[in-house]
């Protein structure tokens, strides 16, 4: 069977994606894909089947569970068969990318410049309120600010 046959099944995708996230149980897996599948254990213990013996699981016996974890050679394999048609997606994939990247840019610069900005402001409002400490401290009770005028 070919590598791309045995992906074309959502269930042996699902189930590749969990194991994408590490190492789990046979009784991990079939509960979570008879839940978003609708499929009974046994169905689920096929699919674990197919994906180990065409190379894509590993399984190791952990006491009385059963660990499955995804085997990245024969990935590998199904992703070079696609080598041929990249040239169709990875420009696109490139010049998006370069876009992301020039967004995360503008927002970095504009957010630097806003905090220069606060910065600078803050440093305004810091001499404003420190001047009007010292009025408020050098005014008398007749309401001057200058000593010698009383």
């Amino acid at each position: 069977m070919h590598a791309l046959d045995i992906l074309g099944d959502p269930v042996r995708r699902r189930i590749l994606e969990l194991l994408a996230e590490g190492e789990r149980s046979a009784g991990e897996i079939g509960e979570d894909v008879q839940r978003e599948f609708g499929i009974s254990q046994p169905a689920v213990s096929q699919h674990l089947r197919v994906l180990r013996e065409s190379g894509f699981a590993t399984v190791r016996p952990d006491g009385v569970r059963r660990l499955y974890a995804i085997a990245p050679e024969q990935l590998a394999s199904a992703a070079a068969w696609f080598d041929p048609f990249r040239r169709f997606w990875q420009p696109h994939l490139d010049a998006l990318g370069t876009e992301l990247a020039r967004g995360r840019r503008r927002r970095r610069l504009a957010a630097e410049q806003q905090s220069d900005a606060d910065t600078e402001d803050a440093g305004t409002e810091d001499a404003v309120t420190h001047e009007s400490d010292i009025d408020e401290s050098d005014t008398h009770e007749s309401g001057t600010t200058d000593p010698q005028e009383e």
